[in-house]
């Protein structure tokens, strides 16, 4: 072999190295990577059924629901234009309240139902998710529920 094919095949067995890793990283994180949907998105079919996304909105009021056990929560999360039952199981966070912004992450059951694996809340008065935010902005109805939200572009 001659240098100049010594070179080849060395600068040939990084890439191809090279291109390995990158799949591997795509790869996993593909399957880590939670998209967020709002109720709207969802109401026009924009879901892939039995794909992984973060849903945001406010929860309604009066919608939250316990069941016997403690653990298992009902809640409905709107954007003001369209509305999706939530079921979660687990401890809510503390700051979970009706008339707030919230973002559930998880996958919608053949029933219409979303199934959330985790729920975050907002974290003072005036926070919202900018996800959350933007999705009610968008419905063109942000501050008539939750007045001291914080738009999109001032967090």
């Amino acid at each position: 072999m001659t240098p100049r094919q010594k070179r080849f095949s060395f600068v040939l067995v990084g890439l191809a190295a090279l291109g390995i890793a990158t799949y591997l990283i795509f790869s996993a994180l593909g399957d880590a990577t939670a998209y967020f949907r709002s109720p709207t998105d969802i109401a026009q079919g924009k879901v892939p059924q039995g794909s992984k996304f973060r849903l945001g909105g406010l929860v309604e009021a009066d919608s939250v629901q316990r069941q016997s056990d403690d653990l298992t929560v009902h809640f409905v999360v709107t954007d003001l234009a369209n509305r999706v039952t939530v079921s979660y199981t687990g401890i809510l966070p503390d700051l979970f309240t009706e008339g707030q912004g919230v973002v559930t992450e998880g996958k919608m059951a053949a029933d219409g139902i979303f199934m959330a694996e985790m729920v975050l809340a907002k974290h003072d008065e005036t926070y919202m998710p900018p996800e959350v935010a933007e999705a009610l902005e968008k419905g063109g109805k942000m501050g008539e529920q939750h007045p001291g939200s914080t738009p999109p572009g001032d967090i």
